[in-house]
């Protein structure tokens, strides 16, 4: 940046002008006094210089005077650069960049990280793949009594995963007797699941047969005991 001093004769970039002369190469207006910048051997005045030759932010599309940003391949004022979603300038951690936008960490995760199958949160780091989810490794557990899982074996009812026990107890597919899951042969009777050798009778606990029995109070009896206690 150069300044002229008010003189009858203006001497400038090492030639003399009359006032009247010395102008502008763009805008053709004397510079006078005013600060000027001088470019390929021509001078400008300080406004159009900046206009046609400083870098341009790319938020605002002015010229950049003093301060600059370079980032995402483009220019930018330091106040102008900052998180598309939030408009928070970024802090020690950085910026992290989707489709030429530049994000703060928090937004870039919320809006575009997988999000745990079990938390529903943004998944930062090590994770788990199941039931065509991914998962915190701390959300992968039974989703009713919130156990880890033995040896990563689980049971998937309802695209969630459970211990075995849950699992049937969702399922309706608890022992009615013994309250462990039934995974071979069931008998039905009274609106509830048993284990064949649990169905038995309330009082002499017999076995039963589904079709050989009477029902009193919600319990199962032999047809002798019934008689017995009931007649």
């Amino acid at each position: 940046m150069h300044r002229v001093s008010p003189h009858q004769v203006v001497t400038a970039m090492g030639r003399t002008w009359h006032p009247e002369h010395f102008v502008c190469t763009h805008c053709q207006e004397e510079i006078g006094s005013r600060n000027f910048f001088e470019r390929d051997g021509l001078p400008y005045c300080e406004k159009d210089y900046h206009n046609l030759f400083s870098p341009r932010c790319h938020y605002c599309n002015g010229p950049i005077l003093d301060k600059v940003v370079t980032a995402l391949d483009k220019t930018w004022h330091p106040e102008h650069f900052f998180c598309a979603q939030c408009g928070s300038f970024f802090g020690p951690e950085g910026f992290h960049v989707k489709d030429g936008k530049a994000f703060c960490r928090k937004d870039y995760f919320d809006m575009f990280a997988p999000k745990c199958g079990g938390c529903t949160r943004a998944i930062l780091e090590n994770y788990i793949s199941a039931l065509n989810s991914l998962w915190h490794p701390e959300c992968f557990v039974c989703r009713e009594c919130f156990t880890p899982f033995i040896n990563g074996s689980f049971f998937d009812h309802d695209g969630q995963p459970y211990c075995e026990s849950h699992y049937h107890e969702r399922r309706g597919s608890l022992c009615s007797g013994c309250q462990k899951p039934i995974t071979g042969r069931c008998i039905t009777a009274m609106g509830k699941k048993f284990h064949p050798e649990h169905f038995v009778c309330a009082f002499c606990l017999k076995q039963l047969n589904k079709g050989t029995f009477k029902e009193q109070n919600d319990k199962p009896y032999c047809h002798g005991c019934f008689v017995k206690l009931f007649s």
